[in-house]
């Protein structure tokens, strides 16, 4: 039973990550219908950037307290990373709007060759060491369950920002504006939306939301690289499409079932697999996932059909 409740926490923390990673994916399909496979590279832009503003503020102000120094590197790599985030749009996918949908997907993932590529070329190809700069000291919970104040941080967190998401886009004018973009362009258009603006936003908001997952995904694992944000982009990818991909609520609720699915699969596996096999398979059920609802029900849990738009 402990060991269940144990995956069970383990499978909310990274499912709260998938979650926070899914609604950039969401968002954008749901205002362009277009699956951004560069998403997972912001967020280790992310991360990579945070590294470099802790590696300068050791050396700079060794004496400032670590949630400090945590916080002003999350604090510049949102910026960054809202900025990488528009020059997408703007630059990349902004004069393929009106093209067939191979074509932004195909330009998709060249990008997200070339951001692993660019960062390769900066910090180099291996491992760095992310600071463990919040307590990873195991608190106890029930038995032998325990949690890390890092992994308590990350469940609070990314609860606030989908949160906050949500309440942007269901109570806000650009909420109301975002939302009228996605059912229509040139309706909304009419009704006086500037939907190059309001699609530049949704990039913006959605990169926001991967740099923050970016420093929550190094600081739970210690470690941070070029290559880091393919393999979370794309099980994020795979809870959008599981929760019904264009639809907020159902990113969330994907993000954690994923994560769930992937600690508890990942806890039983060897002792199904009589040792053969261990949890570095865990990454099976999220492509199985993936395959099974494009299968069975293509919308997801909470989606449900749409016509194309005019």
């Amino acid at each position: 039973m402990d060991t269940l409740l144990q995956q069970i926490v383990n499978g909310l923390v990274v499912g709260s990550v998938y979650a926070l990673v899914a609604l950039g994916y969401t968002m954008v399909y749901g205002i362009l219908g277009l699956i951004n496979f560069a998403h997972g590279e912001v967020v280790m832009i992310g991360a990579m950037v945070a590294l470099q503003v802790l590696l300068i503020l050791a050396g700079v102000a060794p004496d400032m307290t670590p949630l400090l120094m945590l916080a002003i590197a999350v604090a510049v790599a949102i910026p960054v990373c809202m900025l990488l985030g528009y020059l997408m749009e703007r630059l990349a996918y902004r004069r393929l709007r009106g093209a067939p949908r191979l074509a932004p997907l195909i330009t998709a993932i060249g990008l997200s060759f070339l951001l692993q590529t660019l960062a390769m070329i900066f910090w180099g190809r291996g491992n760095h060491p992310f600071p463990q700069l919040i307590s990873t000291e195991p608190i106890a919970l029930v038995g032998a369950v325990v949690i890390t104040p890092v992994q308590v941080a990350i469940i609070a967190i990314s609860a606030l920002m989908m949160a906050a998401l949500l309440m942007l886009v269901n109570r806000t004018r650009l909420g109301r504006a975002m939302r009228a973009t996605a059912e229509n362009h040139r309706v909304a258009q009419l009704m006086g939306v500037d939907i190059n603006a309001v699609i530049a936003l949704t990039f913006v908001i959605g990169a926001a939301l991967a740099a923050v997952a970016g420093v929550m995904i190094a600081s739970n694992y210690g470690i941070a690289n070029y290559s880091m944000g393919f393999m979370p982009g794309l099980k994020a990818f795979t809870a959008a499409v599981l929760g019904g991909i264009g639809n907020l609520a159902g990113a969330v609720v994907g993000g954690l079932v994923l994560g769930l699915v992937e600690a508890i699969g990942a806890g039983y596996i060897e002792d199904i697999s009589f040792g053969f096999l261990n949890s570095s398979y865990q990454d099976i059920f999220a492509f199985t996932i993936l395959g099974l609802v494009l299968i069975f029900r293509p919308t997801g849990l909470l989606g449900e059909k749409v016509s194309d738009r005019a």
